[in-house]
């Protein structure tokens, strides 16, 4: 039976980092990345799709004084021109224990622009021209990369709420197997599940959105946010296996709600997220 009960969390473990890698590198505020060719020289590039309050910084890893870029940018879903600005080469220095020991940024030379800050929700479009060595290529021009800006969360917000949605895949997975497997603390995992969601999903989620766009909840009766409605549904599947399960046993309940919330958070975060509607300066769901 130990066998067995290590064997599920580990199972467990590598489903829930999985399932939280994929979620993170499929939304549409994780980088994009870009090969750049010029001549016989190919990079790779880094393309941000969200920021702080502040400009956002876009880098080109290029050294090479022959190589030039533009920068183009406008808001998005504006009916404007593009405005156009030179890329310049700057040393960028990294500052602090967290950038540099935990992200491991070092030091470094790179062709740089900076997109000027929107309001919290704001979106603005832009795409890169790269001239270099007798040739130019656009990137991103058929499909402009999309950046929102957000304001800061602290961290002691953001962390408990990320650890506590880990903690409710994480439990909701073994939860799921121990009732497959009929093993008695499946009902106690679903209690745990319950209450860590409602933790981690309705008191810290709410509480970074205020912080990041200045609303508590975007979901369902208000809006379309998906991250909230996420949650929502999720929600709703441990509530009937928590409640259903408190004088009998229904497993099948319990593995109902872990498949689904599997399956719930493993799309893409940050869909239909917080958009400012910049015709009428109110922040709706894209």
């Amino acid at each position: 039976m130990k066998l067995k009960k290590s064997l599920i969390w580990i199972a467990a473990i590598v489903i829930t980092v999985a399932a939280a890698i994929y979620q993170r590198t499929t939304g549409p505020t994780y980088e994009r990345e870009e090969m750049v060719t010029l001549s016989d020289s190919t990079w790779e590039i880094e393309l941000i799709r969200t920021s702080g309050p502040r400009n956002a910084r876009i880098k080109l890893p290029m050294k090479d004084a022959e190589v030039t870029a533009k920068m183009h940018y406008k808001k998005f879903k504006a009916n404007e021109e593009w405005t156009i600005m030179d890329f310049e080469m700057k040393e960028i220095k990294y500052h602090g224990w967290f950038m540099t020991k935990v992200m491991g940024y070092t030091d470094e030379t790179a062709l740089v622009a900076y997109l000027p800050v929107q309001p919290p929700a704001g979106k603005l479009e832009y795409f890169i021209e790269i001239s270099g060595y007798g040739e130019t290529v656009e990137i991103a021009k058929d499909q402009p990369v999309v950046i929102r800006f957000k304001d800061d969360v602290p961290a002691g917000v953001l962390i408990p709420h990320i650890i506590l949605m880990f903690l409710t895949m994480l439990l909701a997975t073994v939860a799921g197997f121990y009732a497959i497997f009929k093993i008695d603390r499946f009902k106690r995992l679903t209690k745990w599940t319950f209450w860590i969601l409602l933790l981690g999903g309705f008191l810290f989620g709410p509480w970074v959105q205020w912080h990041a766009f200045g609303d508590w909840w975007t979901g369902i009766p208000f809006g379309w946010d998906l991250t909230d409605n996420k949650t929502l549904f999720a929600f709703v599947f441990w509530v009937l296996a928590f409640f259903a399960n408190r004088k009998k046993s229904r497993p099948g309940l319990v593995i109902l709600a872990a498949v689904m919330t599997l399956v719930i958070f493993s799309i893409p975060h940050s869909l239909f997220g917080s958009e400012l509607d910049i015709a009428t300066g109110e922040i709706t769901q894209g």
